[in-house]
């Protein structure tokens, strides 16, 4: 039986119960694809800002439709909250981000929100309140791009902040702190918005691949094994600034020479292996004073560098620092490097798995098991108790670009499988 056909039976015979609105849910996607409307089809919504508050009223909305109460907590989180008759047991939490990148796509994040959203509101017109209450968490600044670190809200709620990420800021000056302070929020009152140990029963997260493998094999869904570790550099070069048309070439201390020779070390360390998952990145770098006409006296990029091998990236990373440091003297420079990020892979809870793979073969699909280079905030609840990933099939594998593109059809599929997973979770 195709699946749409067999959705379509789930949805309208007396049979079944009413299971998820595929029409409602792609009108809330393409609702929340306003704000922030950029290059047609994209999307920048930055976290902690008015656009994003915009976001968080919309999706605040129809979580209250879902019997849900909403509230904005001191991490910048949105949280909803469907009760359940026993308040006092750990709760189920689903959720995702509605931050995006600076040129991002209208699926990154909000997939994992609107169809948690839209979970808790088929479970609401059914008339079933759980025995524990389910939570859904729109995480604050997942993305990390504008203060250059991620998962902000999601460790937030863990007590697992490091010193001296108020003070980190954005490309105009803009404090963390400030920020949150702006959006409404109390950096003062963290403690009131961490949640005690044990308190939270499982995470669960939907989210589009970012990757090429369910489209190449033609799988609408795929069940997540875990989540690759991804380490962050930045990496500051200093030579000496000189006019460009008189200093000679071999007296030069060029830090953007240097940085180029370390940018193609990254590449040629990542591709050792071929065929391994290893991926490294060098995506942003600034140059000072930026000048046609002078040669570069500070050089700021960024690595990233990710496997689900920590072993094979610790080992990488030894090669890439002393790379750097031969790079260096080469060019006569001198050089800091600071870690910005640091996690291991860490695995799904093979339990939800089997659960989610039983939901898949309800709907007769065949749902590979592949892992998540990206991070998620999944990562940083798995510190905190049991989770489990959904993917949902990316045309052509793009995301962090306007062209990011998951058919309706498919995330009303993915909200089926998350559907079925809760009802069964919420057995245990």
């Amino acid at each position: 039986m195709p699946w749409v056909w067999k959705l379509q039976f789930n949805i309208f015979t007396k049979k079944t119960q009413v299971k998820i609105n595929a029409k409602r849910l792609q009108e809330h996607f393409e609702a929340m694809s306003l704000i922030g409307k950029i290059a047609e089809t994209g999307t920048c919504r930055p976290t902690m800002t008015t656009l994003e508050k915009e976001a968080f009223t919309l999706a605040a909305s129809w979580m209250q439709e879902a019997g849900m109460k909403t509230h904005i907590d001191n991490f910048g989180n949105l949280v909803g909250r469907l009760e359940g008759k026993d308040p006092s047991l750990p709760v189920l939490m689903m959720g995702s981000h509605l931050d995006s990148q600076p040129y991002g796509g209208r699926f990154d994040g909000v997939a994992g929100v609107l169809c948690a959203i839209e979970v808790v509101k088929t479970l609401h017109d059914n008339g079933i309140v759980p025995q524990r209450s389910i939570e859904v968490v729109s995480f604050a600044d997942e993305e990390g791009w504008r203060f250059t670190k991620g998962l902000f809200g999601s460790r937030g709620i863990l007590g697992k902040l490091e010193p001296g990420e108020l003070q980190r800021t954005d490309k105009d000056g803009i404090t963390r702190e400030k920020a949150l302070l702006d959006f409404g929020c109390d950096p003062t009152k963290f403690k009131e918005s961490e949640y005690k140990p044990g308190s939270i029963f499982c995470f669960l997260e939907l989210h589009i691949e970012q990757g090429p493998i369910l489209d190449i094999s033609n799988k609408p869904i795929g069940v997540v094994s875990g989540i690759s570790g991804p380490l962050w550099l930045t990496v500051k070069l200093k030579g000496m600034a000189g006019h460009t048309g008189s200093v000679p070439m071999h007296l030069r201390k060029d830090s953007l020479l240097g940085a180029a020779e370390i940018i193609v070390a990254v590449n040629e360390i990542a591709t050792q292996v071929k065929g391994a998952p290893t991926v490294g990145t060098v995506a942003t770098i600034n140059v000072f004073p930026a000048s046609r006409n002078i040669i570069a006296e500070e050089t700021v990029f960024t690595v990233d560098l990710r496997d689900i091998d920590l072993e094979r990236r610790n080992r990488y990373e030894k090669q890439l620092r002393e790379r750097i440091d031969a790079i260096a003297k080469k060019h006569q420079l001198s050089y800091g490097i600071s870690e910005d990020t640091n996690s291991e892979p860490r695995y799904c809870a093979d339990w939800i798995k089997e659960i989610i793979h039983a939901e898949c073969k309800s709907l007769e699909l065949d749902a590979p098991e592949l892992m998540s280079g990206p991070f998620h905030d999944a990562l940083a609840l798995s510190y905190a108790c049991d989770y489990g990933m959904i993917f949902v099939r990316c045309k052509d594998g793009i995301s962090h670009n306007p062209l990011e593109y998951s058919s309706y059809e498919d995330l009303s599929l993915g909200a089926e499988v998350l559907y079925g997973t809760v009802l069964k979770v919420l057995e245990r």
